[in-house]
């Protein structure tokens, strides 16, 4: 077990399984057949994206260094907030960037019921040590428990 501390994008506390990709997560090509076409399991559509391609996201902790795509980016995670097809938290190992950080921040102040805590800055360490399926707490405080 390792405890690691980042910076607080959007509150919250969760339990959940490691979904682990070291690659750029494109918001738009990775959510877009949940929101464009239903898929209710939230299955990663970015066929660029090998680690996490056709893996369900719903339910979640992304663990991921950036995202990366278009300006479409924060609105595209603030609309699977609204639709209820979300990972459990979203982890960064870098600053995030702010068109995810405005998504991310509009669906938590905006969206009745969601809670996506978003944590970012922890670091290379925590995607070198992060594994699938890893038990993964975030706490109130910014500390992401991985087990």
């Amino acid at each position: 077990m390792r405890e690691f501390k980042g910076r607080i994008i959007a509150p919250g506390e969760v339990t959940a399984e490691a979904v682990v990709t070291k690659q750029g997560f494109n918001t738009l090509a990775s959510l877009q057949m949940a929101l464009q076409f239903g898929d209710k399991q939230l299955k990663c559509g970015d066929q660029n994206n090998a680690e996490i391609y056709k893996k369900p996201l719903l339910g979640k902790a992304l663990c991921l260094p950036q995202t990366i795509g278009s300006t479409t980016g924060g609105l595209v995670l603030y609309c699977a907030c609204a639709m209820e097809r979300y990972p459990a938290c979203m982890l960064f190992a870098n600053h995030i960037d702010s068109l995810a950080a405005a998504g991310a921040i509009l669906a938590d102040v905006w969206v009745d019921g969601v809670t996506m805590p978003v944590i970012d800055c922890l670091g290379d360490e925590f995607l070198d040590y992060v594994k699938d399926g890893m038990k993964i707490t975030v706490k109130p405080d910014g500390t992401v428990v991985v087990e």
